[in-house]
């Protein structure tokens, strides 16, 4: 009886489904011998969802906590646990490698003392030291218990790796050990390496989500923004090389993006400023930043009855900023609701104008976009009298942005 052909593997079928920004990138995947290796599953997957290939390499230690097997699922290619004649670290990360970047995650504490060290006596250690050797970048996501990351040998080792280009992922404190940092913080600082840089050695300020005005002690007025738009340019604009600072009310929480927390529609501005004075290249003022407030009660306000508010304009964040900063590279968002496109873009034009700023993205709200997870924005540019449309997830729209913020330098 003939073999039965074989279909695609299904990491294919998922390849590329967030975004390309690790298209055409190949990541060889180290795992070793800690509990935080039932993660890498996920892991591999996430980063073949941005476009990457990934290849992954097991020490003894970490067969005994997930099979083989799982990773070869997960990745669509077998999983290594020994070398062989085919001298697979060679092959990968040699001086003439096909891989991008070698990440070990988890790395045990074994592991990243043995690799400080030089020794190279378990398929992931050889890996590294063959990485160090070739110069491709790596990356180690330490987890083990919080006594074993607070040992003087390890804590020097550490800062050992730091000095020879090592990056460094958490870990995160919690519970007496020191865990695993999130998937999403791993896959961003991933981007950020092999990524092409495109922002390298400039400052940007972005600003994102809703302010909120007090009414009393207990009631607020806000908007429906969920600040994703804002999270996502500070991703993007990050992973290009900016240094990077998000002035918002969330908690994005994400290794190399300075966060300052603002309530108000005036602390949002005056942080803003004060943060500008210490030198920017550039402000992208996406918030939906509250157009009215009021003089809020000190105490709760009783319910029942009428209630009369008395509405007073908030201060503009971008009048401002361009009247203290006329240099500086402004990026404003123009949301109307239920407009035409004609109308949008004229709309749109007449804020670039009206404020001398290099860019602004337009949208229908009326059609959806605020508080979701996608939209569809145009990009209009100073001096460009092409209008750039773009639909879909908020981070597709924010690479976007952030390859049109780039050819302004």
């Amino acid at each position: 009886m003939a073999e039965k052909e074989r279909g695609p593997h299904p990491t294919l079928r998922i390849k590329g489904t967030k975004s390309h920004s690790l298209l055409g990138k190949k990541i060889v995947l180290g795992v070793t011998g800690s509990v935080a290796a039932v993660r890498t599953f996920e892991l591999a997957r996430e980063l073949i969802r941005h476009g990457a290939d990934v290849y992954s390499v097991m020490s003894r230690a970490a067969t005994e906590i997930i099979h083989p097997y799982t990773l070869h699922y997960a990745t669509g290619h077998e999983a290594i646990t020994k070398l062989m004649g085919d001298i697979e670290h060679v092959e990968f990360l040699g001086m003439e490698g096909s891989a991008d970047l070698f990440l070990i995650a988890p790395c045990t504490a074994n592991t990243l003392n043995k690799i400080a060290t030089g020794v190279s006596d378990t398929p992931v250690t050889v890996f590294a030291t063959t990485a160090f050797g070739s110069g491709i970048p790596l990356v180690i996501v330490p987890a083990m218990h919080e006594s074993m990351f607070n040992s003087p040998v390890l804590t020097e080792n550490l800062e050992k790796l730091r000095q020879l280009g090592v990056t460094v992922l958490g870990p995160k404190i919690q519970e007496g050990l020191a865990k695993i940092v999130s998937i999403a913080e791993i896959v961003l600082a991933t981007e950020h390496i092999l990524s092409p840089k495109k922002l390298a050695g400039k400052r940007v300020l972005v600003t994102g989500g809703p302010t909120s005005e007090p009414i009393d002690p207990v009631r607020i007025l806000t908007n429906r923004s969920s600040g994703r738009t804002g999270m996502e340019l500070a991703k993007e604009a990050y992973k290009q090389g900016a240094e990077v600072t998000l002035v918002h009310s969330k908690a994005l929480n994400m290794m190399g993006i300075n966060e300052l927390r603002v309530e108000t529609a005036n602390e949002m501005i005056d942080t803003c400023l004060n943060e500008l004075r210490t030198g920017y290249d550039v402000l992208i003022s996406s918030a939906a930043i509250a157009d009215f407030t009021v003089d809020p009660a000190v105490v709760k306000i009783a319910s029942g009855g009428d209630l009369h508010l008395h509405f007073t304009p908030t201060r503009k964040l971008i009048a401002e900023a361009r009247k203290e900063f006329p240099e500086l590279v402004i990026v404003g968002f123009k949301a109307e609701t239920n407009v035409s496109e004609d109308e949008l873009v004229r709309r749109v034009r007449t804020k670039l104008d009206a404020h001398n700023l290099q860019m602004v993205v337009g949208n229908d709200i009326g059609k959806g976009g605020i508080g979701t997870d996608e939209n569809e924005v145009f990009i209009i540019r100073t001096g460009v009298s092409n209008v750039k449309y773009v639909n879909g997830k908020k981070r597709i729209i924010a690479e976007e942005i952030v390859n049109e913020l780039a050819e302004l330098f």
